[in-house]
């Protein structure tokens, strides 16, 4: 099924055709007022063709377009910062499993496109269908540039919030599951030049994933082993496309996503406590991020779901950091995008300040028991019965930002529709 949204698009490999990628790719060109275009993929091998296609197409828009070959994501928004490029595109399916694939684009600034100019993207795809073959070819050229994941490691370790003297001298030793996807070697390889110990599964660049690749609790088994058998700090879980990060402690267990973004904050929060910092997160993402933003004198806003709402909110407030309960953590010294390596490098960074193992750290924060549903939604729009939702329940605050939100002081319930799959999600937290 072919999903056009927020996240981008998103299909099985035969819906992503030439025909269709091409336009995409033209679309976008034309929305790109400067030339340099960057494209970055994961390690799904449909992916290979789609690139290929992609390139020459973006080529033949005019446009200079630079192949990063394969990297996380977060790499690739960040490289278009980096090289002041028109914009970037990135073949991933996220965390979806084979056989989907997809797209995701990305402005100037190096954030995803917003609501209006995805709208306006897939509008000007499907105008040109395949009249782009009648198209004159432009000039455009291809270039290859194979150190992007070196700068992007470069740039994490000399974030502010770093000391790398600390870290090292903590001497961690953590297990790395990349499920063989697009942050195989940028996140061992940052763990190295901070001095851990790393112990790598699931990292490699040319196999399938080895099991059901969204870094869930359910799907971490053999992390949690490998952590106790190499009687290891921490596990790190990372998805295909390398922007999200799951943690496993040192007794093997698993860690709430939710936390990812908690921890993280932990520290960044602590660096300037009272100065009325700004945490920016979604409606669905733990509470546990208003307590860890209480306790250092921030305020936490809350936005619909999707990486771009978080982002752009936290450019507008000048947010200290942001993420969602996926395991997202955006900081805005690297760049506005959920970034896997961002986060394990902040969470070894709190280790060694507090000096004590990871489970017992986890036991000094807020714990709330929290469940996430999917339901079938097929063409079902919340929006179109929100009035027989808000009968359901009667809230201290009602949110309709996304769905709709029910709020008491110490409990919610959140429905919303899925950007990037056919389904309904409901998520509650108390």
């Amino acid at each position: 099924m072919l999903i056009e949204s927020l996240s981008g698009v998103r299909g099985y490999e035969s819906e992503l055709n030439d025909d269709f990628i091409s336009a995409y790719a033209y679309a976008f060109a034309e929305l790109c007022e400067k030339e340099k275009i960057l494209v970055g993929r994961d390690t799904r091998q449909n992916g290979i063709p789609i690139k290929s296609t992609l390139l020459i197409a973006l080529q033949n828009a005019g446009k200079t377009v630079i192949d990063l070959g394969v990297c996380p994501t977060p790499t690739v928004q960040f490289a278009v910062e980096d090289h002041e490029a028109a914009g970037g595109i990135v073949i991933t399916a996220s965390h979806n499993p084979l056989p989907w694939n997809g797209l995701k684009f990305i402005g100037h600034d190096g954030i995803f496109l917003d609501a209006d100019e995805m709208n306006r993207l897939k509008k000007r795809r499907v105008e040109i269908g395949t009249q782009y073959l009648r198209y004159e070819k432009k000039n455009g050229t291809i270039e290859t540039y194979s150190r992007v994941v070196d700068d992007h490691i470069e740039s994490v370790l000399a974030l502010p919030y770093l000391d790398e003297d600390e870290i090292q001298n903590a001497g961690f030793k953590v297990v790395v599951d990349a499920v063989n996807g697009a942050a195989y070697r940028a996140v061992p390889e940052l763990l190295r030049r901070l001095g851990c110990e790393v112990v790598e599964i699931n990292c490699h660049h040319d196999q399938p994933f080895p099991r059901n690749p969204e870094p869930l609790p359910e799907n971490l088994l053999e992390l949690n082993k490998a952590v106790l058998d190499n009687k290891a700090d921490l596990g790190f879980a990372i998805d295909p496309d390398g922007d999200r990060l799951a943690i496993v402690s040192d007794l093997g267990k698993p860690i709430s996503e939710e936390y990812t973004l908690v921890l993280a904050a932990k520290l960044v929060l602590s660096k300037f406590p009272n100065l009325d910092q700004k945490v920016v997160t979604n409606l669905s993402t733990t509470m546990a991020v208003d307590d860890i933003a209480k306790k250092y004198g921030a305020t936490v806003i809350r936005t619909a779901i999707g990486e771009i709402n978080v982002a752009k909110k936290m450019r507008e407030v000048d947010a200290a950091v942001g993420g969602e309960g996926n395991g997202g953590v955006l900081l805005p010294e690297a760049h506005l995008g959920r970034d896997s390596l961002v986060a394990a490098a902040l969470i070894l960074q709190l280790l060694a300040e507090e000096a004590k193992p990871l489970s017992v750290l986890m036991q000094e924060l807020s714990h709330y028991e929290m469940i996430k549903l999917k339901v079938p939604g097929g063409n079902l729009d919340l929006n179109d019965i929100i009035d027989d939702l808000k009968q359901l329940a009667n809230p201290e605050e009602f949110d309709f930002q996304d769905g709709i939100k029910f709020i008491w002081k110490d409990r919610w319930v959140h429905l919303r529709s899925s950007n990037t799959e056919p389904i309904i999600r409901i998520y509650a937290e108390a």
